[in-house]
C-alpha cells in the first residue's frame, strides 16, 4: 500500500479517481496548518496539492517517505523543487489540464478592458445611465502580443486568431516554424512590445523571466497598450506598472495574478483603469475536475508503475520507451555500481556512452540509472534517477553523455569511463536477450559475466596458482564458486577474475584473499 496524503481540496472526481486503485490509501485532509499536516506527511508515499499548501521548508523536511508531489495545476511555486530533487522526490502538474480555462480568462479580461465592463457595471448598479463615459475599442483588427508560447499561449493565440486579431509571439524556446504553424508571427521581445495593442503573459516565472516587464520595458510598450497577466505575479514590476497606467501611457491592465497572494491592500487598487481576479485561471469545474483526475491517474501510475508523466523535475518517459529502456536502465545501474567499487580516488568526470541499437534510445534516462549506481553507497539521502545528476554536479563530478547507432562485437554496448586525478576506469556492458545484463570489459581486459547475486572480483599477476588458491580459500569458507571468468591484458602479465559465489565471503575470508602474493586489488559486490 502507498499512502497518498491529499494536503488540499480536491475535486469529488480526483478522490474517486485515486480510490479506483487498491493499492493506495487516500488521506483526504486539506486546509490543514504546517503544524497539523507534519503527522500526515512523515509516513505520506505522495503528496497532492494545488496552490495553497506549500511543500517547502520543514513540511518537506519531516515526509521522509515522501517519493512524489502532485501539483494540482501548472504552476509549482509552491514546491521547493531544489530541495526535491536533491531528496530525489519528482515533483509532477497538470500543465494541460486547466490550459483552455486559463487561455479563456486571459480573453475575457482582454474585452473586459477594451469595453470598460467592471466601471459600467459598477456605474448602473448606483442608478446611474452613462452610456457616453465608457466609450469602448473594439478587438478585430487589433495586434495581440503574446509572450510565452506554450499550450495556454497558443491557445489564447488561437482564440484571438478567431477574432480577427493580428497574433504576434514571443518565446525564446519555441521556433519561428512552430509560430508560422500557429498563424503567429515569431518576434522579440522589445519589438513585439512596440507594435501590440493588448500583451498578454502566459510564461512560468524564473531566474529568467522575474520581473521580464520592468518599468523600461512597461515604458516600452506601445502608447494606449493594454496588459493582461493571467500567469504569474512576479513576470510584472507592480510598482512600476502602477507608475505606467497612471501616466497614461498604458490605457489599462488585467491582473489575476500577484506578487504576494492574497495582495493586501496593494496600492494597485487605487487605479481604475486596472482591473483584478483572484488567481481565476483554473477556476471553472471543468479545470478543477480535470487538474483533480489527471493528478490522481498520474500519481498511481508512479508509484504503482514507476512511470513518469508531467514531471517538472525530471524527463517524463512514455511507457512504450520506458520498456525499452528498461534492460538498459538495469544494466547501467549496475554497471555504475561496479564501477563506484572500482575507483579508488574522488571522481572528476563521468562519460557514459550508448552504442548500437541501444543508441537510438535516450541517453539522458541511462545516464542517471549509472550515475544512481555510482552514488547509492556515498551518500545519505536515498539516490534515484531524479536527483542522481544533480548530486553528481554538486560533488563536482562532470558527467557527459555520448551515443552512436555504431558498435563493435556487440548488438548494443554502454561504456561507462570515470576519470580521478591519476586513474581511468572503464566498464563495458550488453544486453543479451534484451533482458540479462552482461559484464563484457573492464578496461583492457575482456571478460563476460552475469551481473547478479554475489560476484568476486581480483586483479593479479597472470601466473600459475592463483586460481587454485583462491578456490581453495574459497572453499575453505564453503562457499561455492557457481562461474568464473578470467581475462588479461594483451602485452602484460595482468589479469582479472570474476568469480560468482554462491554467498558474500565474511572479512576475514576476503583479507584472506587479499593477502595472496600475486592478487593487487579483491573486492566483492552483492545485486
Amino acid at each position: 500500500m502507498y499512502k497518498v496524503f491529499v494536503a488540499d481540496k480536491l475535486a469529488r472526481e480526483g478522490i474517486a479517481a485515486l480510490a479506483e486503485y487498491p493499492e493506495l490509501e487516500i488521506d483526504f485532509s486539506p486546509g490543514l496548518s504546517v503544524e497539523e499536516a507534519i503527522p500526515h506527511a512523515r509516513d505520506a508515499d505522495a503528496i497532492i496539492v494545488r496552490s495553497a499548501t506549500k511543500i517547502k521548508g520543514e513540511l518537506l523536511a519531516e515526509a521522509e517517505k515522501l517519493k512524489v508531489v502532485g501539483r494540482a495545476g501548472i504552476g509549482v511555486d509552491n514546491v521547493d523543487l531544489d530541495g526535491a530533487t536533491e531528496r530525489g522526490i519528482v515533483v509532477l502538474n497538470t500543465p494541460d489540464a486547466n490550459a483552455t480555462t486559463t487561455a479563456e480568462l486571459a480573453i475575457a479580461h482582454m474585452f473586459s478592458l477594451s469595453r470598460n465592463l467592471p466601471a459600467a457595471d459598477q456605474s448602473v448598479r448606483q442608478g446611474k445611465w452613462e452610456r457616453n463615459a465608457f466609450l469602448g475599442t473594439e478587438v478585430c483588427g487589433k495586434t495581440v502580443g503574446i509572450i510565452g508560447f506554450g499550450t495556454i499561449g497558443r491557445l489564447a493565440a488561437e482564440r484571438c486568431r478567431g477574432l480577427r486579431m493580428r497574433v504576434i509571439g514571443f518565446d525564446p524556446f519555441v521556433t519561428e516554424k512552430t509560430f508560422a504553424e500557429h498563424g503567429v508571427e515569431r518576434c522579440e521581445l522589445d519589438e513585439l512590445l512596440a507594435q501590440a495593442d493588448y500583451v498578454s503573459l502566459h510564461c512560468p516565472v524564473t531566474e529568467g523571466t522575474r520581473n521580464l516587464l520592468n518599468r523600461e520595458r512597461l515604458l516600452g510598450m506601445k502608447k494606449g497598450a493594454r496588459l493582461i497577466n493571467c500567469a504569474r505575479g512576479g513576470l510584472v514590476d507592480e510598482d512600476a506598472l502602477l507608475e505606467v497606467v497612471q501616466s497614461g501611457h498604458l490605457a489599462g491592465a488585467a491582473l489575476d495574478v500577484f506578487v504576494n497572494e492574497p495582495p493586501g491592500d496593494s496600492p494597485l487598487f487605487g487605479e481604475a483603469n486596472i482591473q483584478f481576479t483572484p488567481h481565476l485561471g483554473a477556476s471553472t469545474h471543468e479545470a478543477q475536475t480535470a487538474v483533480g483526475v489527471e493528478i490522481a491517474h498520474q500519481i498511481a501510475a508512479f508509484l504503482i508503475r514507476g512511470e513518469v508523466i508531467n514531471a517538472v523535475n525530471v524527463p517524463s518517459i512514455a511507457p512504450e520507451k520506458l520498456e525499452k529502456l528498461a534492460p538498459y536502465l538495469d544494466l547501467a545501474g549496475k554497471l555504475g555500481r561496479v564501477l563506484c567499487r572500482m575507483a579508488d580516488e574522488p571522481l572528476s568526470e563521468v562519460e557514459i556512452g550508448v552504442f548500437g541499437e541501444a543508441g537510438k534510445l535516450d541517453t539522458h534516462p541511462i545516464a542517471s540509472a549509472a550515475m544512481v549506481g555510482m552514488l547509492c553507497e556515498h551518500h545519505s539521502v536515498p539516490v534515484n534517477p531524479i536527483n542522481a545528476l544533480h548530486l553528481a554536479q554538486r560533488q563536482g563530478i562532470k558527467v557527459t553523455e555520448v551515443s552512436s547507432a555504431d558498435s563493435r562485437d556487440y548488438v548494443s554496448l554502454v561504456r561507462i569511463t570515470a576519470r580521478s586525478n591519476n586513474h581511468a576506469v572503464c566498464l563495458e556492458g550488453t544486453v543479451f536477450d534484451e533482458r540479462h545484463p552482461r559484464l563484457v570489459r573492464i578496461n583492457a581486459y575482456e571478460v563476460e559475466t552475469t551481473l547478479e547475486g554475489t560476484l568476486l572480483f581480483t586483479h593479479h599477476a597472470d601466473q600459475p596458482g592463483v586460481i587454485g588458491t583462491l578456490g581453495e580459500l574459497i572453499g575453505r569458507a564453503g562457499i561455492n564458486i557457481s562461474r568464473m571468468q578470467v581475462g588479461v591484458a594483451e602485452g602484460t602479465n595482468l589479469a582479472i577474475a570474476v568469480l560468482g559465489i554462491s554467498q558474500p565471503l565474511d572479512e576475514a575470508t576476503l583479507d584472506a584473499v587479499r593477502r595472496i602474493a600475486a592478487v593487487d586489488k579483491a573486492l566483492q559486490i552483492g545485486f
